[in-house]
């Protein structure tokens, strides 16, 4: 909070209250979602941070850090999605200390249909989100 900036101004506390309140919005339609599948928000983010690495395998450790937990915290979320029937974890090959974490077929299913909606959700709140990040430019 050192930055040295233009004061704000009532249009700048305007703006954003209104994106926050947007992100607010989107983050209630996405617990309703994830709540309708049986899911709390938290073990919706750990299938999807699962299911979206790219250049690494999952792991506790990545669970952890795409969800700013901390490490014993996402260890209890694995745990847990474990006991679901949602996720598995298979011993890495190159570090047997390591366990890389697989959704399992109902995890992909839950997954691709609240992403399915998700999508739909952001593609609607898109011109709204563009319009008040303009607001920062």
């Amino acid at each position: 909070m050192t930055a040295k900036s233009a004061p704000l101004t009532d249009s700048d506390y305007a703006a954003l209250a209104s994106f926050r309140h947007a992100i607010r919005q989107f983050l209630a339609f996405s617990e309703t979602q994830a709540a309708d599948v049986g899911l709390t928000p938290q073990q919706h983010q750990a299938l999807l941070a699962i299911r979206g690495t790219e250049s690494q395998p999952a792991t506790v450790g990545y669970v952890a850090e795409r969800l700013i937990l901390k490490p014993h915290s996402a260890t209890g979320l694995v745990h847990r999605l474990e006991a679901l029937g949602l996720v598995t974890r298979e011993v890495a090959e190159d570090d047997r200390r390591r366990a890389v974490l697989h959704l399992t077929a109902a995890a992909h299913k839950k997954l691709a249909a609240l992403s399915s909606v998700h999508r739909e959700e952001i593609r609607r709140l898109r011109s709204v989100l563009a319009g008040l990040l303009d607001k920062f430019a």
